[in-house]
């Protein structure tokens, strides 16, 4: 399965806050198997909105997108989503009902936008906040706020799935340059991915689909790389 995330907000493009989101999405999505291919960050635009999310639900199995829900003048999310696949944006009867029924607000307390979906959306309840989110196309809307976005995404994360996907670890006191050789060595003998990472030694993550794959990967580099000192470690 292959998924693209993107995060909506004026405040991640000029570094006011960091996405954490997409980071964190990442790693739940890798962890069940699942291939994450593009990350886009966009303001809160609808244009740029239904753009975006257009190119991207044409390309990929699903699009995980973050931020900008409910009902101020920039919450335009929901809108874009609309836009992209054609529908209007109206009041979700069943986003009303569950937020009457599980939070102090009643329908009349509501302000004007908080339950509006695209027609025909799935509502994903928002068990820590209020705005709902949706799915529609295969277009999942999440809120932008930490602690909403991670108990919204746990309802859906069975929707999911992939190869199932082991990583191991291998710290070396080499420099990347002189490693080369043998990350190529490395990939000819085993069916898996590396990525290095520098640092005060260099991590050099091996991933794959099979288990004992990884793992005699691991073995196979430990063996042919100078280990940093345990202090540096």
């Amino acid at each position: 399965m292959r998924v693209a995330l993107v995060t909506v907000g004026d405040e991640i493009l000029s570094g006011d806050t960091v996405n954490t989101n997409a980071a964190w999405i990442g790693e739940q999505l890798t962890e069940r198997g699942v291939t994450v291919e593009r990350v886009f960050v966009i303001p809160d635009r609808v244009a740029d909105i239904a753009r975006v999310v257009n190119e991207a639900r044409a390309e990929y199995d699903a699009v995980i997108v973050t931020g900008g829900l409910g009902p101020t003048h920039d919450d335009l999310t929901m809108e874009g989503i609309a836009a992209a696949v054609g529908v209007p944006v109206e009041e979700h009867e069943e986003a009303v009902q569950w937020i009457e029924e599980h939070s102090d607000y009643s329908h009349a307390d509501l302000t004007t936008g908080t339950a509006h979906l695209p027609k025909g959306a799935r509502m994903l309840p928002n068990e820590v906040g209020v705005a709902p989110g949706a799915e529609i196309e295969d277009v999942y809307v999440l809120p932008g706020v930490p602690d909403e976005m991670h108990a919204m995404f746990e309802r859906i994360a069975d929707e999911f799935d992939g190869d199932p996907y082991f990583t191991g670890t291998v710290a070396a006191g080499e420099p990347e340059s002189a490693l080369i050789d043998r990350f190529g060595e490395l990939r000819e003998r085993f069916d898996v991915k590396v990525g290095s990472y520098p640092g005060d030694y260099v991590r050099v993550k091996i991933e794959g689909t099979d288990e004992a794959t990884v793992q005699n990967a691991v073995e196979w580099l430990r063996e042919r790389v100078q280990a940093p000192d345990e202090t540096d470690a």
